[in-house]
C-alpha cells in the first residue's frame, strides 16, 4: 500500500496544477474583467459596444493561441508555452492598470486570450497525455474546476475591494493574486514523456473518427461558444443594468462560479454512466435555460438561478467536449482540442462585439440572450444528431 502513495500524490499534484493554471489563465487574466467591466464602465470612457469590443479581442487573442496549439504536435515545446502563459497572465493583468488607454487595454486583452489558450488547451493537453501514459482515468474535472473556481475568486475578490480600491488598484491586487496562482502551476506540472507507450507498456494509437462526424462536432462547439461568452461577458452588467438589482452583480458572478467549480467532477460522473454525448445533450439543455432566465425575469432570485445553471453547464460542455475529442488523439490530445476550439474561439470573437453594439442600440441585453439561446438549440439538435448516427453505428456493429 505504500508504494502507491508517491504515484497518489503525484496525480493530484498534477492535476491541482492544472486547476491553480486556469484560475490564473482563466479566472485572473480572462474573467476578471467580468466583475470589472461594470466599475470602469462608471468611471472611464467604456460604454457596452467598447466593453464588448474588449472582449471581443480577448477572445481574437485566444483564437490566435488556438492556432497556435492547433499547429504544434512538440509536447516539449507546448510545455514551454504553458510555463509562458503563466507569466504573460500575470503581466496582462497588472497591465491593465498602467493608464486609462484603449490601445493598451486591447494590447492587454490580447495577450490575455494567448494565456487563457495555454492554460486551458495546452495545459488540458499535457495533463490528459500524463493521465494516459500513468494509467489514469481519462477524465478532467478536476483540472477543469480551476475555470469556475477562477470565476469565484475574480467575483469575492472583486466583492472585497468594492468600494475601497478604484478600478486600477483592482487590477493590480488580482495580478498580486496571479503571481500566487502561478507557483503550484510551474511547480507541480512535470515535463512530458514524448514515447509512444504507457508506464505499462502499451502503446498509444490514435483512433480519430471519420471527417463528416468531427464536422458536427466542430458545429455543434461554436453554439456552444456564442451562447457561452454573451453571459461569460455580460452577466455581471446584465444584472447591473437592472435599477433595483445593482450592486449585486459580483454575488450572481460568485455564485456563477460556486455553481461552475464542481460541476466538471459532477458531468464526468454523468459521462460515466449515460455517455459524453447523451450527457452534453442535457448540458445543453439546461445551459438554454440558463442562459434565457433573465430575458423574462428581471428578479434577483431569477438571475441567481440563471448564474448558477450558466455555471453548472459551461464549463461541463467544454470538459466533456475536449476529453471526447483528447481521447481519439492519446498520442497528441492538445493538437485536436486545439482544432475544436477553433469553432468556439470564432463563436467568441464575433458574440460580444456583436451583443455589446446590441445591447447599446436596445438599452438592454434581451436580444443578445435569445440569440446566444437559439443558437445553444442548434447545437443541441447537433448533438443529437451524433447521438442517433452512434445508435446506428452499434446497431450495424
Amino acid at each position: 500500500m505504500p508504494t502507491n502513495m508517491p504515484s497518489t500524490l503525484q496525480y493530484y499534484k498534477v492535476m491541482f496544477a492544472g486547476l491553480f493554471s486556469l484560475i490564473l489563465t482563466m479566472g485572473v487574466a480572462r474573467f476578471s474583467l467580468t466583475p470589472l467591466l461594470p466599475v470602469m464602465m462608471d468611471v472611464t470612457f467604456l460604454n457596452n459596444a467598447s466593453g464588448g469590443w474588449l472582449a471581443s479581442i480577448n477572445y481574437m487573442g485566444y483564437m490566435t493561441g488556438v492556432l497556435i496549439t492547433a499547429s504544434i504536435s512538440d509536447l516539449k515545446l507546448k510545455f514551454k508555452l504553458y510555463r509562458a502563459g503563466l507569466i504573460v497572465a500575470i503581466i496582462t493583468t497588472v497591465g491593465m492598470a498602467f493608464a486609462e488607454n484603449y490601445i493598451l487595454w486591447s494590447i492587454m486583452r490580447f495577450f490575455a486570450g494567448l494565456t487563457a489558450a495555454a492554460g486551458l488547451l495546452m495545459g488540458s493537453g499535457l495533463i490528459l497525455n500524463w493521465m494516459l501514459r500513468n494509467g489514469h482515468r481519462a477524465e478532467l474535472g478536476i483540472h477543469f474546476g480551476g475555470a469556475g473556481l477562477g470565476i469565484t475568486l475574480s467575483a469575492a475578490v472583486a466583492m472585497v475591494m468594492a468600494g475601497h480600491l478604484d478600478w486600477a488598484k483592482q487590477w493590480e491586487v488580482f495580478a498580486i493574486v496571479g503571481a500566487f496562482l502561478a507557483i503550484p502551476a510551474w511547480v507541480w506540472l512535470p515535463a512530458p514523456d514524448t514515447s509512444h507507450v504507457t508506464h505499462a507498456g502499451e502503446k498509444l494509437v490514435d483512433k480519430p473518427p471519420s471527417k463528416a462526424w468531427m464536422s458536427i462536432l466542430f458545429t455543434a462547439y461554436f453554439c456552444a461558444g456564442f451562447g457561452y461568452v454573451i453571459s461569460a461577458t455580460f452577466l455581471v452588467a446584465i444584472v447591473e443594468n437592472q435599477p433595483k438589482l445593482q450592486g449585486n452583480g459580483s454575488i450572481v458572478w460568485l455564485v456563477t462560479g460556486l455553481a461552475a467549480a464542481p460541476a466538471c467532477i459532477f458531468w464526468d460522473r454523468v459521462a460515466r454512466k449515460i455517455g459524453e454525448l447523451k450527457a452534453l445533450f442535457i448540458a445543453y439543455g439546461i445551459n438554454i435555460v440558463g442562459i434565457i432566465i433573465p430575458v423574462f425575469n428581471h428578479s434577483f432570485f431569477a438571475v441567481l438561478l440563471s448564474g448558477v445553471l450558466f455555471g453548472a453547464t459551461f464549463i461541463g460542455i467544454v470538459s466533456l467536449m475536449l476529453t471526447m475529442v483528447g481521447k481519439f488523439f492519446p498520442t497528441k490530445p492538445a493538437k485536436p482540442m486545439g482544432k475544436l476550439t477553433l469553432s468556439y474561439g470564432t463563436a467568441q470573437i464575433i458574440a460580444p462585439a456583436l451583443s455589446g453594439m446590441m445591447a447599446e442600440a436596445s438599452g438592454n441585453y434581451d436580444m443578445p440572450l435569445i440569440l446566444g439561446g437559439a443558437f445553444m438549440g442548434v447545437g443541441m439538435i447537433l448533438i443529437y444528431t451524433l447521438m442517433l448516427q452512434k445508435e446506428k453505428s452499434t446497431k450495424m456493429a
